[in-house]
């Protein structure tokens, strides 16, 4: 019996039409593009939009939504142009959400880059990247969480994951030039979130009980708290009891919102409260009121920051500006790291010698000497394998002159690790604030 030649489907012929009409759109609107490397650069995103991290994702729609307007046209390297997809994903402030998240963009989406805004996906994503071999880079947490939380060594790193960040040392450094600049007693109650950076703040041998003892200050240690605790009856009446006239550690905004509720309630009146994460969002300082006045930090990131972006060429100060005026907000601290992650990461797919291949972005951020809208990022020659320390200095924020738009405004007012960024006010203690 006489083989007969199949039939050609019409379904096979549209496939066929649709993939040469695809390729050939490609080609115009991406000149110099081969074709058969029409297929996006995928990057993954992971940050918090909801849940109690979720202040510190506030601004990533919006410049999300700037940074796909730049890459509308693709992305140059190497005298090529490729076309970037940014996958979004929310992790809900969740650790279990976090992995699940990293999971789908790691095996289903299949990303050739991932970022990481919120530092306490940096675990599940970094282990799940080192084994798949996908360059990943991280932020907003200290380096110690990224490189301790996953039994990390700093004299080696991590295969395929990285990480720029300035330290809890960086931190206790700080915090202790703003007190010494004021009249205390030298006793300090801490408390901790149970969390990747709290447990980073908090460790013994390289956070910060060891820099407060070793500055001759007294640590009053309230230990950890679950991140649910809406009750801080306990760590206020330890405070008072012990004569802590300064308040430190590291909480979310809900946890220092009760905390200085029942403080006040409770008669405990410090004469400084200078906490980690809580006070890096104006619009909680607006929220509290006249009780925000005085409070302190550390600062990530300012409008007065004397650096630009290397992707665009702003200023840190227009940079602010820009949301400000989009959207009728005061800037915020992590507007600046969000940037800076974009600009590593696509600093990395610039200089690979290979953008697709994954081995050939990791070795261009293992030599990456970056000069971002946060600072230098320099992973080559670090000490800390895998880590670019970033410049941290210390802040209070002070209510804002009659006129002002916004209630508060950020002082620099101790630069002990970073003397590029010059202080603009001097600590004031918070009695003489009222």
């Amino acid at each position: 019996m006489n083989e007969k030649t199949p039939p050609v489907h019409s379904a096979t012929i549209d496939v066929g039409r649709r993939r040469s009409l695809a390729l050939a759109t490609a080609a115009v609107a991406f000149p110099g593009l081969a074709l058969a490397q029409s297929g996006p650069i995928k990057i993954g995103y992971i940050t918090a939009l909801s849940g109690v991290r979720a202040p510190f994702g506030v601004a990533d729609e919006w410049h999300l939504a700037r940074i796909r307007a730049m890459l509308k046209n693709g992305f140059e390297s190497g005298g090529k142009r490729y076309p970037i997809e940014i996958v979004l994903k929310d992790n809900q402030s969740d650790p279990n959400r976090s992995q699940q998240v990293a999971s789908d963009l790691v095996l289903r989406d299949k990303v050739d880059l991932m970022l990481i805004q919120d530092g306490d996906a940096a675990a599940p994503a970094g282990q799940l990247c080192d084994v798949h071999g996908i360059p990943m880079v991280s932020t907003m947490i200290p380096w110690q969480s990224f490189i301790f939380g996953r039994q990390g060594k700093p004299d080696v790193g991590f295969p395929f994951s990285f990480h720029f960040m300035w330290g809890a040392e960086d931190i206790a450094t700080n915090y202790i030039a703003m007190w010494n600049a004021i009249k205390t007693n030298k006793i300090v109650g801490t408390m901790y979130v149970d969390n990747p950076a709290g447990q980073a703040f908090a460790d013994p041998k390289r956070g910060m009980p060891p820099a407060l003892v070793a500055a001759g200050y007294k640590d009053v240690n309230a230990g950890f708290f679950k991140i649910a605790t809406d009750d801080f009856s306990n760590q206020v009446e330890l405070f008072k009891s012990n004569n802590a006239q300064i308040t430190s550690g590291f909480m979310f905004e809900n946890h220092i919102a009760t905390f200085w509720k029942q403080a006040q309630q409770g008669g405990y009146h410090p004469e400084a409260v200078t906490v980690a994460a809580a006070f890096l969002f104006p619009s909680f300082l607006k929220a509290l009121g006249a009780a925000g006045n005085g409070m302190s930090s550390e600062v990530w990131w300012t409008p007065d920051f004397p650096f630009k972006s290397s992707l665009t060429g702003q200023s840190a100060k227009a940079f602010a500006a820009d949301w400000e005026k989009s959207t009728g907000n005061q800037w915020t601290q992590p507007l600046g790291y969000a940037h800076a992650l974009f600009e590593v990461g696509l600093g990395a797919l610039r200089t690979a010698s290979d953008p697709r291949d994954h081995k050939s972005v990791r070795e261009a951020i293992r030599s990456m000497e970056l000069d971002t809208i946060v600072g230098p990022v320099h992973f080559k020659n670090s000490p800390i394998k895998s880590v670019a320390k970033t410049s941290l200095v210390g802040g209070q924020w002070r209510k804002a002159p009659a006129g002002s738009r916004f209630p508060f405004e950020l002082k620099v007012v101790a630069n002990p690790t970073a003397k590029i960024i010059p202080t603009n006010s001097e600590m004031v203690l918070l009695s003489q604030l009222k």
